[in-house]
């Protein structure tokens, strides 16, 4: 992720669009230290 950071950010995003029906995006990619980090929370059934 440190040298490719975008490729980090498109494996994100991926996933994000991925589970776009199952979770929510409480805290969107970001690059903490050595890690990237995003935060998803659970959709409420209806």
């Amino acid at each position: 992720e440190i040298t490719h950071q975008e490729l980090g950010m498109a494996m994100l995003e991926r996933i994000k669009a991925d589970t776009a029906e199952l979770a929510l995006v409480e805290q969107m990619p970001k690059l903490e230290g050595r890690q990237m980090i995003m935060m998803l929370s659970p959709k409420k059934k209806k």
